[in-house]
C-alpha cells in the first residue's frame, strides 16, 4: 500500500528541499532521496558564493530575486545569519577588455553597485595578482558568502514543522500514474502523489523517462576544486574569477579554494576530480597570481547539470499530467534556490510568477521546459 501525500518531489538536494518547503505551504509533502544523506552531490560541493553578476540574465535575476530571503529569512528558518561578507572580482587582460566590459554594461542596471576597477586598486583588493597580467576588473562588494548547511537546514525545518516527510535511501525505481495520482516505487516502499517534482539533479533526464517525458537535454558537466595552504592572510580578498571563466579562487576559512572552470561532459555519477583537472587548477593559479602551490591537501569534483540555454528549467511538463520540473539549476542552484522555489510552486499551481521576480524580468517562458530553445531542431 502508497503511502499517500499531495505532493512528491524527486531529489534531496537545495532544489528538493527548498522547493518541498515552499509547497508544504499548500499540502502533504514527501521528499525522496536516493542517497543515504541530502545534499550528498551538487549541494554538498558548492563553491557557496551568491553573486548578482553571475550567469546569464534569467540566472541574474532569479540571483536577486533571492537576496532578501536570504537576508531576512521567515521566522523560525535560522537563528545564524546565512550571509556574511565577501565581495566578488572579475578580472580581464588586455586581450578580454571588450567582454569585460560587456559584463559591466549588462550588470550594471540590475546591481548597480558594481565598479570598474583598474591599476593600483586591483592589488589592493587582490595583493597576490600576477603584476602586468590584468589590465582591468569588474568588482562586485555585495557578493557575499553563503552557508549552505544552515541554508538546507533552515527549508528541512520548516518543511517538517508543516508535516512534511524526508526520506533517505529512496531511490524512485519505477513511476507509473494510476487513478490521477503518481505511484513512485523505491526501496524504501510506495509513494503516491498527484503532483510530482522532479528535482533529482543529473538524474532528472532519468527520472522524467520513467514519467514518460521527453528529455530535456540535461547535461551533467564535471567540476574539479581544490583546497591550498594560503602563505598570507586571505580571510578580506573576494572571490576571484577571470572574465571568461578559465579559474576562479576564494577563501575557504584559512586557504584558498581553487577550480579550473572544467566543465567534462559525464553520466550522471558520483564525481570524482581527475589528475589532470588538478594540474590544471594548479597551474592557472600560478599564471594568475605570484602564489605558488607546494601541496594539494584536498581535492573533489561536482556535478552542475545544464541544459543548452544554460537556464534553470522550471514547471510543468507540456505533455505529462502532474510532473513538475526543477532541474538544470547549473552552478547556480544555491544562490537562486529560494526564487527558483517560489517560482517552482506558483507554476506547479498554475500561477503567474511571483511579481517581485517579474519586476526584475524574468518571464516564465525562459524558465518552462517547453520553451522554444529546449525544442529540437
Amino acid at each position: 500500500m502508497a503511502r499517500a501525500f499531495d505532493v512528491l518531489v524527486v531529489g534531496g538536494g537545495m532544489g528538493g528541499v527548498s522547493a518541498g518547503f515552499e509547497l508544504s505551504f499548500d499540502g502533504a509533502v514527501a521528499v525522496l532521496e536516493r542517497e543515504d544523506q541530502l545534499a550528498v552531490h551538487a549541494t554538498g560541493r558548492s563553491a557557496a558564493i551568491f553573486m548578482e553578476t553571475y550567469g546569464n540574465g534569467p540566472v541574474r535575476a532569479l540571483t536577486s530575486g533571492s537576496r532578501g530571503f536570504y537576508q531576512s529569512p521567515p521566522p523560525g528558518f535560522t537563528e545564524e545569519p546565512l550571509l556574511s561578507p565577501r565581495g566578488a572580482l572579475f578580472l580581464s587582460d588586455a586581450e578580454h577588455e571588450a567582454e569585460l566590459r560587456e559584463l559591466h554594461r549588462s550588470v550594471r542596471q540590475l546591481v548597480p553597485s558594481v565598479t570598474w576597477v583598474e591599476g593600483g586598486e586591483l592589488e589592493r583588493l587582490v595583493p597576490c595578482l600576477a603584476p602586468g597580467r590584468w589590465v582591468a576588473g569588474v568588482h562586485e562588494p555585495g557578493a557575499v558568502d553563503i552557508d549552505v548547511h544552515e541554508v538546507l537546514q533552515g527549508y528541512l525545518r520548516g518543511l517538517r514543522a508543516r508535516g512534511g516527510t524526508v526520506v533517505t535511501g529512496a531511490e524512485v525505481q519505477a513511476l507509473r500514474r494510476e487513478g490521477g495520482a503518481w505511484i513512485a516505487t523505491t526501496p524504501a516502499g510506495q509513494f503516491s502523489a498527484p503532483l510530482l517534482v522532479n528535482a533529482a539533479g543529473a538524474w532528472a533526464d532519468r527520472v522524467g523517462a520513467m514519467a514518460g517525458a521527453r528529455p530535456i537535454g540535461l547535461n551533467p558537466l564535471r567540476r574539479t576544486a581544490i583546497t591550498i595552504d594560503a602563505p598570507m592572510d586571505v580571510s578580506r580578498w573576494p572571490f576571484v574569477s577571470d572574465v571568461t571563466e578559465q579559474f576562479y579562487f576564494k577563501p575557504d576559512a584559512r586557504r584558498l579554494l581553487v577550480s579550473p572552470c572544467d566543465e567534462t561532459p559525464v553520466e550522471p555519477c558520483n564525481a570524482a576530480p581527475d589528475d589532470y583537472d588538478v594540474a590544471v587548477a594548479v597551474d592557472q593559479l600560478e599564471r594568475a597570481t605570484t602564489l605558488r602551490v607546494a601541496s594539494v591537501p584536498h581535492r573533489w569534483a561536482g556535478l552542475r547539470s545544464f541544459v543548452k540555454d544554460r537556464t534553470p528549467v522550471v514547471g510543468p511538463d507540456p505533455e505529462v499530467e502532474g510532473l513538475v520540473w526543477l532541474a538544470a539549476q547549473g552552478g547556480y542552484g544555491i544562490q537562486t534556490a529560494p526564487a527558483l522555489a517560489r517560482a517552482c510552486r506558483a507554476l506547479a499551481l498554475g500561477q503567474g510568477l511571483p511579481g517581485d521576480l517579474l519586476a526584475l524580468g524574468l518571464e516564465a517562458m525562459a524558465l518552462l521546459p517547453g520553451r522554444p530553445a529546449l525544442r529540437p531542431g
